[in-house]
């Protein structure tokens, strides 16, 4: 086992999405997973039925004593939920782990179309949180909601990476999965230039936690010392042999087969 992540995010009961997705994907790719959760939720693979905030001293609480004790060689951030908690995480990544690379993964809406992040909260999210981050992971609604631009092709993909980098982050993953096209791409942004990746879109439903294991997944590759390109590569594969081999469970959108024993680049 190499690499330590510290993943702060809200908890998925249906276990397909947040910690349960995060510390699922860490572990199969050979990472160490600690968390602070920040809120619970009641979700199945129809929706979420209920969330309960954890107070922002316990979460404040839960990064300190992880990081005073394992470290992480990477944070990754999902679900905050609304402005207070957003402004405990920032705090505590700046008092505990200044020099700790966060991958961000602006959760906002769970793929049942249920508010995870409190509108007010956006405008944090964007001007605190964003900076401090080495690597955003947007889909195209959340991107949207970040740069107040409107997403269609791929072009406006480019357009909104851009963006996104502008807001302060070093890096961006652009997910394109909610482009209507039999393929998906995905934008690379870095200081060197925009990357697109593509693969012929997998016809199923079942894609619950995609955002979360791809984010997760990216982070523990860097924790093992892989470069950021690499890391997305791997990372992409990784999601996409989960899909394929999603168990098909729930009525609806079912959680994808993290226990694929993918072991790709190293």
């Amino acid at each position: 086992m190499k690499g330590r992540v510290l993943v702060i995010a809200g908890s998925d009961s249906g276990g397909g999405a947040g910690i349960q997705a995060d510390i699922k994907a860490i572990t199969v790719l050979g990472a160490f997973a600690a968390t602070a959760i920040t809120a619970l939720t009641a979700q199945n693979t129809l929706g979420v039925h209920g969330v309960m905030p954890v107070p922002c001293d316990f979460i404040r609480q839960q990064i300190d004593v992880v990081l005073s004790d394992i470290g992480a060689d990477v944070i990754k951030i999902g679900m905050l939920g609304d402005v207070a908690t957003i402004g405990t995480v920032c705090d505590a990544l700046e008092d505990f782990a200044p020099d700790v690379p966060v991958v961000l993964d602006p959760v906002m809406v769970a793929k049942g179309g249920h508010a995870l992040l409190a509108a007010q909260a956006v405008d944090g999210l964007r001007k605190r949180l964003v900076p401090l981050s080495a690597l955003i992971t947007p889909n195209l609604p959340e991107a949207e909601a970040l740069t107040g631009l409107t997403i269609r092709t791929e072009a406006d993909m480019h357009a909104a990476a851009s963006a996104l980098r502008a807001l302060g982050a070093p890096a961006v993953l652009l997910n394109g999965g909610h482009l209507e096209s039999d393929t998906i791409t995905d934008l690379l942004a870095t200081a060197s230039g925009i990357e697109a990746f593509s693969a012929p879109r997998i016809p199923t439903k079942h894609t619950h936690g995609t955002g979360c294991t791809t984010a997760s997944a990216v982070a523990a590759s860097l924790a093992q010392g892989m470069s950021l390109r690499d890391a997305v590569l791997r990372a992409r594969a990784f999601v996409r042999a989960a899909i394929e081999s999603a168990p098909g469970f729930g009525k609806g959108h079912g959680p994808l087969n993290h226990a694929i024993g993918f072991a790709g680049p190293t």
